[in-house]
């Protein structure tokens, strides 16, 4: 068998392969069997050799693609309609082979600048394609190895091509050496003609049949301008087509209108006619015709020519991501690298600005962004690769782009407003819809599981659901109580459900936060609402499984917060339903009075303090605070039930007004409507109080129906002003209420020894009628008491313990339990107790608390700084020197105006310095201690140590994967008091981090902005300041007047006292002499001499009663009717009469009328020197010790209680060799802050302010530094106008659309 098989040449034909497939080798040794059988072939026809002519004949696919027709979606240019989208069917090899003819006239253009036209010729009829450039000519000269003419080589050899050199970079679309000769394959007839003016020749040959038979070379002499023209008949027989179809000539012609639009500086002419198609840019209008976004406006095209090489177009797409893009002129309508590299860029800007308005929440993903982008890419790449040969998708690496494309700030900020991200919007409120809806029912169920907590209504769900009311309680305790109230009403009609604290605000929340909130849910779930559904029908209500939503709170302002929150809720998603009644509340005594058998309750504090007022025994009457509801009993909850026509108060729905002001009250929007709201409310309240009038209020004895905008603008109000009460401080004291009710506690305890924290908390508890968690009162005393760097300038209580450091700011405070605290030293010197008599006490629960505010020496609220967020305003002001703030109270005292104050904290080493009005760089301490090592000695006041190492210093050490690590190592020495961070770093990273700015890069300078000074006045309204000198000037006016009160309430006290010691010391001298005898004489008879004798009644007493402004209550009206009071005298021990007692009361009376001669010849301004004087000698007695406890050397008790010398490590301490670096403070941030803050003026006056600012900061220097012969006038108009205008427009970056004149305007201003 073998060797029959060698003689037919099987092994020898081809050995390898008949060994290593055996089943070739059976096949072939079937064979010689003498049985004849059609279906086995002979071994010549299985393994046969082709020429490459014949193999791309027979294997189309591999070269050109398919020769099979195939119906897809593209676009096509078609003459009544343009570019079009639509399905095609064609023969990708027949489009190929154009596309490579055309391909190679539009690189001429990289080979010759010069070239500028090519001319197209489709001629269905004829079957005959012609492509033609002007561009530089194929040599016609004899190619010297291949002895043919170079035009021929080109065109009719296979695998020849000027393109093989890969060392040399060309931006050209050919590559391979296929392209012209496919075309000319899968052709009947191919003619080359090309012109060479350096060659002095032209060429002209035509092949036949496929390239298998070339025709006769024509050479003719030529000195024109240089053309190749290549004319083909495509072999319409292998493309299985009878002629060129409608489709295929709309692919073409869309074909000449990429290369029209992605050549640049080359008109196309096709068929003769001129294409209208000016540059890329009108290009990609050809496709956005007639196109309109969501809105219906007309797509917005944003256009950029990056480079030479690059230039992009983007749009908004409705059909996914949608690309058009050229390499090197090649269509690649798959796309590829160069179309991810772009539109990877534009996804990480847009993902950005997608993320900042996401307010719904929903993720948003990278590809997500890309569905809603149409991008155009037309690009030069050097020596592009393709992952076929069709060249639908380009492969090549970017770093091997040869370019890149940096897209320009100016790009990306059009690309944000063109539509995208709108859309991208829209798909995600369209999303976060569809998870809501999820999460509700369309089916109403009469029984509901997974709600834990809830009492549902027997009957709710069912046919009767419309008659049924949820109850939505204010905790579980609330819940207990209704639930003792339905056994009045029953529970088929009602069911009980209750929240947990206060609810989302929906209409500012984000839909992750909806979406993960469960008591949103429950409450959705419990009545049967779905998302977005219109109940206007009424009879839509009957869907629902509650007809009734019944709101049951505290009668306090957060449970009118609670109230508003839930309206909010329904309104934002179904305002529907409050047009039929929808929402209703339960309301419960505030406060309760009894008398015998009488009984009243009052719903709000001005209608009891109105019946109050008109009580001329109220001493008889019990009053009883309802603070909550978990005060109620289940008795009177009972009592609450059965009369629900009182306490069930629908709200109803008057109109538009009422919607205004529920979106007034919780929609981000509406901030600055809220703060005039709020504001007009203080301006009412203050207007009232002036003029005795009551205070509004809106749960009266005849209440019995509510319109919503009642509720926001006469109960929901006070809650908002109560927030901002309870967040923003005074301007008197710079304390809040919780802070100042600490305050008045520890002066009523007046402790002189330590006391536990926790212990204090529930002391102030108890006696300011603290109504909050004593948690957060804990953490409000350990704030008063810090005083590490970034907190206290002057801590008013002793931290003795562990209150914080900065460590971690202030977090790592030890627990209440374990740190005591007490007065300090200075703070009844900030607050003299002698000013106590002057200040106006709030009552609560008929117990009088702190004062509405409390009057310091030195205005409180600059020394420690103020940070708050209320409703409508935030509060931000920083710490000042306290020594400054003396001083400008001094200078203020003396008659001149305050100085201007940098702000300042206490023990912070590094510097603040102005950039603008109110705004300020804090830099912290940075020096150089050689070529490689660094050290970090302070930070930016507020920035923490632990925190500064995680978040700057490990991630410099650590690198990522965008950014490599810049130091090698750093060691910490710091305490909890000191900064040290001994940072290492290469020299070349050392040289580039100190010519970037050392503060820059390790982030030791933050901007200070005080743009919102906002305090309570005296009066108690909000007031925003401009500058700290008018808060300083405000506090000084005030303490001022109250310097006089002072005064005058000391000359009456003095007076008195002094009159006091007067008579005691004339009643012991005459009872001496015997002139006066009291003995064995009847009460009345007493007085009656005493009178008669002119002994006054008891002065001190008389002068306080005078002094009380509320009037005598009735116990004094007994004491008044009873006659004088002599018990100062008459109840004297009789030791007074002792003459070493007589001579010290004659003393005391001497002392005190020296004290009150003296006191008159002061005026108000000695009174407060006094107080300045012995508030900063303590002070300085304080700092002195603080310093003496902080130097290297201290001494500690050692065993047996000796002292032992402990000295600190120099390690802790900044090194002494080092090179301080200043930090940089340079125009440009002077001019950006100066812009930062003018951007709230906005308008001309705020673009003329710009100019001013700036001047001042920029050019004043150069103004002064002129000659003094030069007049002002004449060097303003003359030498500095223009110049200044063309500083701003060169090297400040500042647009100015002003002339000249303007800015001699601000020279003259400044000059003047």
């Amino acid at each position: 068998a073998v060797s029959t098989l060698a003689r037919n040449g099987g092994l020898v034909s081809d050995r390898s392969n008949s060994f290593s497939h055996p089943q070739s080798y059976f096949e072939n040794k079937a064979l010689s069997k003498p049985k004849k059988d059609d279906k086995r072939l002979s071994v010549e026809r299985i393994y046969q050799k082709k020429t490459q002519l014949e193999h791309i004949l027979l294997r189309p696919d591999t070269y050109i693609g398919s020769v099979e027709p195939l119906t897809q979606q593209m676009w096509v240019y078609d003459e009544d309609v343009g570019m079009n989208c639509r399905d095609v069917t064609f023969v990708p090899g027949l489009y190929k082979i154009f596309d490579e003819i055309l391909v190679n006239a539009a690189d001429n253009k990289q080979r010759d600048a010069s070239m500028n036209c090519i001319k197209i010729n489709i001629d269905p009829e004829n079957n005959t394609i012609s492509v033609w450039n002007n561009g530089k000519g194929i040599p016609v000269v004899e190619h010297k190895v291949e002895k043919v003419f170079v035009p021929a080589l080109i065109f009719g050899q296979l695998l020849t091509s000027s393109n093989y050199d890969d060392d040399q970079k060309k931006v050209t679309g050919g590559r391979n050496g296929y392209g012209a000769k496919l075309c000319n394959i899968f052709s009947t007839k191919f003619t080359v003609e090309t012109a060479c003016k350096e060659s002095k020749f032209s060429f002209k040959q035509t092949w036949f049949d496929n390239m298998s038979r070339a025709g006769e070379v024509k050479i003719k002499p030529f000195s024109g301008d240089d053309y190749t023209c290549i004319t083909f008949c495509p072999d319409l027989v292998k493309f299985k087509m009878q002629s060129l179809d409608r489709d295929t000539v709309a692919l073409m012609t869309r074909r000449a209108y990429d290369v029209a639009g992605s050549t640049k500086g080359v008109r196309v002419l096709l068929n003769g006619s001129r294409l209208p198609v000016n540059g890329f840019r009108s290009y990609v209008d050809l496709y956005v015709k007639d196109k309109v976004d969501e809105t219906g406006s007309p797509l917005t095209v944003v256009h950029e020519l990056v480079n030479p090489r690059w230039e992009v177009c983007l749009t908004m797409s409705e059909k996914g991501f949608q690309q058009v893009s050229f390499v090197n002129s090649i269509a690649t309508t798959k796309g590829g690298r160069h179309v991810d590299y772009v539109a990877d860029q534009i996804v990480a800007k847009l993902i950005e600005v997608v993320k900042k308005k996401n307010k719904a929440g929903v993720a948003v993903k990278p590809f997500q962004v890309k569905n809603h982008m149409w991008l155009f890419v037309n690009c030069l790449i050097e020596n592009p690769s393709f992952d076929s040969q069709t060249k639908e998708n380009m492969s090549l690496q970017q770093k091997s782009f040869g370019s890149t494309c940096a897209l320009s700030e100016k790009f990306v900020k059009q690309a944000n407003g063109c539509g995208i991200v709108e859309s991208i919007m829209n798909w995600v409120k369209f999303k976060a819809q569809n998870q809501l809806n999820k999460k509700c029912s369309a089916v109403k169920h009469t029984k509901i599981k997974g709600v834990p907590k809830l009492d549902d209504a027997n009957d709710a769900g069912g046919k009767n659901s419309v008659g049924c009311t949820l109850i939505l309680t204010e905790g579980d305790s609330a819940k207990t109580l209704a639930v003792s109230g339905l056994g009045v009403v029953g529970r088929d009609r009602y069911g009980v459900f209750p929240l947990r604290g206060k609810m989302l605000n929906v209409r500012e929340a984000s839909h992750k936060q909806i979406m993960e909130n469960a008591e949103i849910n429950n409450i959705i779930k419990i009545l049967g609402l779905q998302y977005r559904k219109n109940y206007s029908d009424p009879e839509s209500l009957k869907s629902l499984r509650y007809g009734k939503l019944m709101i049951m709170t505290d009668q306090d302002q957060d449970g009118s917060h609670i109230k508003g929150l839930l309206i909010n809720f329904i309104h934002h998603n179904w305002p529907s339903l409050l047009h039929h009644n929808f929402l209703e509340e339960f309301i419960t005594p505030i406060i309760k009075v009894s008398h015998k058998n009488q009984e009243l309750s009052f719903y709000s504090i001005p209608e009891f303090t109105e019946w109050k007022e008109k009580q001329s025994n109220l001493k008889s009457w019990k009053i009883k605070y309802y603070k909550g509801l978990g005060t109620s009993t289940a008795k009177e909850a009972k009592e609450y039930f059965s009369d629900m026509a009182r306490h069930r108060i629908p709200f109803k729905y008057s109109g538009p007004a009422d919607d205004e002001a529920i979106t007034l009250a919780f929609s981000k929007k509406k901030v600055e409507e809220r703060k005039e709201w709020l504001t007009s409310f203080m301006i009412n309240r203050r207007q009232r109080r002036e003029h005795n009038l009551p205070e509004e209020y809106l749960y009266g004895k005849e209440t019995s129906s509510l319109t919503y905008h009642d509720f926001v603008n006469k109960e929901l109000v006070l809650f908002s002003n109560s927030d901002n009460e309870r967040s923003i401080p005074c301007l008197v004291d710079g304390l809040k209420p919780g802070q100042r009710k600490v305050l008045f506690c520890c002066f009523k305890r007046n402790d002189k020894r330590e006391v536990k924290v926790a212990q204090l908390a529930g002391s102030v508890a108890e006696m300011s009628a603290y109504h909050h968690g004593e948690t957060s009162l804990m953490m409000t005393i350990v704030g008063l008491a810090q005083n590490f760097v970034g907190s206290n300038n002057l801590n008013l209580l002793q931290p003795l313990g562990q209150f914080g450091t900065r460590l971690h700011g202030g977090k790592d405070s030890a627990s209440p339990r374990y740190i005591f605290t007490m007065l300090s030293p200075l703070t009844r010197l900030l607050f003299p107790s002698v000013d106590d008599n002057l200040l106006k006490y709030n009552y609560d629960d008929n117990m009088r608390v702190e004062p509405e505010w409390y009057i310091p020496i030195i205005p409180l609220v600059l020394a420690n700084g103020a940070d708050g967020i209320g409703t409508g305003w935030a509060s931000r002001i920083y710490n000042y020197d306290i020594r400054e703030i003396v001083s400008n109270i001094h200078r203020m005292l003396n008659g001149d105006e305050p100085l201007p104050m940098l702000p300042s904290y206490k023990g912070f080493r590094g510097t603040i310095e102005e950039l603008a009005t109110n705004q300020y760089m804090n830099s912290g301490e940075v020096a150089i201690i050689d070529s490689t090592t660094i050290e970090i000695s302070e930070l930016p006041v507020k920035a923490w140590t632990q925190t500064y190492k995680e978040n700057v210093l490990e991630v410099m050490l650590n690198g990522s994967e965008k950014v490599p690590a810049l130091i090698t190592d750093y060691k910490e020495y710091h305490t909890d008091t000191t900064v040290r961070f001994v940072v290492k770093m290469t020299e070349e990273r050392l040289r580039e981090a100190e010519a970037a700015g050392l503060h820059k890069v390790f982030k030791l300078q933050n901007p200070l902005t005080c743009n919102s000074m906002v305090l309570f006045d005296h009066v108690g309204s909000l007031k925003k300041y401009e500058t700290v000198q008018d808060i300083l000037k405000d506090f000084f006016e005030l303490r001022l007047k109250y310097y006089v009160l002072r005064k005058d309430w000391l000359l009456g006290m003095l007076g008195a006292e002094s009159a006091k010691l007067s008579n005691q010391a004339r009643f012991i001298l005459e009872k001496i002499q015997g002139t006066l005898v009291i003995e064995n004489k009847p009460k009345k008879e007493l007085i009656r001499m005493l009178q008669e004798m002119g002994y006054d009644s008891d002065p001190v007493k008389a002068w306080k009663q005078a002094q009380e402004k509320a009037g005598e209550d009735d116990d004094q009206k007994e004491e008044q009717a009873s006659g004088p009071d002599y018990n100062y005298l008459l109840s004297m021990p009789m030791w007074f009469l002792t003459k070493e007692k007589k001579d010290e009361l004659c003393k005391q009376r001497d002392a005190k009328l020296t004290e009150l001669n003296m006191l008159k010849k002061k005026v108000p301004s000695d009174l407060w020197k006094e107080d300045l004087a012995a508030f900063t000698e303590e002070l300085e007695r304080l700092e002195q010790a603080e310093k003496e406890s902080q130097t290297t050397v201290t001494q500690v008790k050692g065993k047996g209680g000796r002292a032992k010398v402990v000295k600190m490590k120099d390690e802790t301490m900044p090194t002494p060799q080092g090179r301080r670096v200043i930090p940089r403070i340079t125009s440009t941030m002077k001019v950006q802050a100066v812009k930062k803050a003018d951007k709230k003026g906005g308008g001309k006056k705020g673009a003329v302010k710009v100019l001013f600012n700036v001047f001042s900061l920029c050019f004043r220097p150069r103004l002064l530094q002129k000659p003094e012969e030069q007049s002002p006038r004449n060097f303003c108009y003359n030498a500095e106008a223009g110049y200044i205008k063309n500083h701003f427009h060169s090297h400040l970056n500042i647009r100015s659309a002003h002339s000249t004149h303007l800015f001699k305007l601000v020279i003259i201003h400044h000059a003047k």
